[in-house]
């Protein structure tokens, strides 16, 4: 196995419409040997064509890629020891799974034996030695993608990249894969680079998650940091679910002021926020540190809201409540015996030491 190099790696396109436009803009990271990371980002950040250039299906308009020791940049896709695994299986379907796992050792010239031995070793990893004379039509959609991974375990590659692998599984079956696929980087201790769109997917199975809008590098770090230190708004926003929500609020003297309600900042944010004293801000709190007033036993009692519901979603073992707060719609995550309905005033309580700030300019994160 090898880590991953980025150096300030750029990409731009030329657009006959739109002319040039920058996919990846100046990115330079690592990933270690033997690490999980994954890139989340909405649909046109650049995290795939990210993994587009690791895997070498797209050169980079500048910078320096290395894989291991080794500076890439000019070599061809198979030649950088990398095995990729696609939205879609890709499986050959006159093939059975043994063959279809066998295929790439097979043009790679290696011999029986070897062949044997890696086929029987993926095949026991993941389960398949029950399904190797089957033809991809006779398998679940999960099974398929297992065959997918099989075919990269058995290259034996320094790193695997996975291209958002489970956008086409049901909602169970991603949490099955999920799992596995947590399970085999433990097993194989490879390095692995994943892209998905799914934040929870990304919470789940990253030890560091890159999370990546309009080609830039929002922020680098394991799921626990950005969920509780998010870099900016965007991050914030991105990262858990239901999203952060976002009050306006104005800072006088040691409150914050959020549609006539008075919240008391505790000591350590009240010094931190000195410096933007007569000024408006953006008050980051998560739905789960909002609380009916019924509900409310651990957190402080004063810092209240009042507002009439506007939704309310009963999910089993809690419910989403929907409410306004001026011109923001805000969502609590209650407990689902809260008394709440449609159209009722309700009084919410604020875990406000759970709160984040933001400098409404910048939408950067005000360290507290």
């Amino acid at each position: 196995m090898a880590r991953v190099v980025f150096e300030n790696v750029r990409k731009e396109y030329e657009d006959v419409k739109r002319g040039s436009f920058t996919a990846v803009a100046g990115s330079s990271f690592v990933i270690e040997d033997k690490e999980f990371v994954v890139f989340v980002g909405p649909s046109g950040c650049g995290k795939t064509t990210s993994l587009r250039m690791i895997a070498g299906l797209e050169q980079q308009t500048s910078g320096d890629i290395l894989i291991g020791d080794r500076v890439v940049n000019q070599l061809h896709p198979k030649d950088r020891d990398i095995a990729m695994v696609f939205q879609d299986y890709a499986l050959y379907p006159h093939m059975t799974v043994r063959e279809n796992l066998s295929f790439g050792l097979k043009n790679l010239k290696k011999s029986k034996a070897e062949i044997e031995e890696k086929v029987k070793s993926a095949s026991s990893i993941l389960g398949l030695d029950e399904m190797l004379e089957r033809k991809p039509r006779e398998l679940s959609g999960g099974q398929r993608q297992r065959v997918a991974v099989g075919r990269a375990i058995v290259r034996d590659p320094q790193v695997f990249l996975f291209d958002e692998p489970l956008s086409n599984l049901d909602a169970k079956l991603r949490i099955q894969m999920r799992v596995e696929l947590a399970e085999l980087h433990k097993r194989l201790g490879a390095t692995i680079v994943y892209v998905t769109h799914d934040q929870v997917e990304a919470m789940t199975l990253g030890e560091r998650i890159v999370v990546m809008n309009h080609g830039v590098i929002q922020q680098i770090a394991p799921p626990t940091e950005l969920y509780n230190n998010p870099s900016n708004m965007f991050v914030a926003g991105f990262i858990g679910s239901p999203a952060m929500n976002f009050i306006d609020a104005q800072i006088q003297g040691d409150k914050a002021i959020v549609e006539g309600a008075a919240f008391t900042l505790p000591e350590r944010m009240a010094r931190s926020m000195k410096a933007y004293e007569g000024r408006s801000v953006i008050l980051g709190i998560r739905p789960e540190h909002i609380f009916g007033e019924d509900f409310a036993l651990h957190v402080s009692p004063e810092h209240k809201l009042s507002a009439t519901v506007q939704v309310v979603e009963h999910l089993g073992s809690e419910n989403l409540v929907y409410f306004r707060v001026g011109e923001r719609m805000v969502t609590a995550k209650v407990h689902p015996e809260t008394n709440a309905s449609i159209g009722q005033l309700k009084t919410f309580i604020i875990d406000l030491s759970k709160a984040h700030f933001f400098n409404p300019d910048t939408e950067v994160r005000i360290i507290l």
